[in-house]
């Protein structure tokens, strides 16, 4: 009986450039022990500077690589066809004025678009009649209701955020991250589709 296993491409690895990928660094194996063995060290892929940030590898590529060295080896794939290797050609140092000079936009264009939104809702006529209905006294400017309103904002925007800098208050994903995600998974999607035609025109032509 011809040995049998098992193959699920990992989604999403990341490597350094001119690097060598074993079968073991984008799939996970099992089935015939000596198979898997013999296997997980097998080279699939080398990393050049024309792959630049991103390479796809295609479940087909990868099986007949397999089956040159081994051809009586049954393969069983499981999961997705795409393996999607991210070069990491060295992180690069983010300046404190630069930083500083997002941040600041960030918190202004933050800002900007809270006190829009109240202005377009009239939250301030809004206060103003509340306070009325609950002490019979109009005044322009009802502090007791818009004090605690803007601490009670800021304490909601770190519930839905879910993080106190970069301490997470509990385990489930907030909204933010699940749409990060999603746009994640989408990103990989059209990099498959686009760059695996490259990528398996290069490693053809190698």
């Amino acid at each position: 009986m011809d040995e049998q296993i098992f193959l699920r491409l990992r989604h999403r690895i990341k490597t350094g450039n001119d690097q060598l990928i074993y079968l073991e660094d984008i799939a996970q194996i099992t089935g015939d022990e000596f198979a898997v063995q013999k296997l997980s060290k097998m080279p699939i892929y080398h990393v050049s500077k024309k792959d630049r940030h991103i390479a796809v590898l295609d479940i087909m590529h990868v099986v007949k690589t397999i089956k040159k060295t081994w051809p009586a080896i049954d393969i069983q794939t499981v999961g997705g066809t795409e393996a999607i290797v991210e070069i990491d050609t060295g992180k690069r140092q983010l300046s404190p004025v630069l930083f500083v000079l997002v941040w600041l936009l960030l918190f202004v264009g933050a800002a900007l678009a809270i006190m829009n939104f109240h202005e377009d809702v009239s939250m301030r006529l809004v206060h103003i009649r509340l306070y009325e209905m609950i002490t019979g006294k109009t005044v322009e400017h009802p502090y007791l209701l818009q004090i605690p309103y803007s601490f009670g904002l800021g304490f909601g925007m770190i519930l839905f955020f879910n993080h106190v800098f970069k301490k997470r208050l509990n385990e489930e994903p907030s909204p933010l991250e699940v749409e990060m995600f999603k746009y994640q998974l989408d990103l990989d999607h059209y990099v498959a589709l686009k760059e695996n035609k490259e990528t398996m025109k290069d490693i053809h032509d190698r």
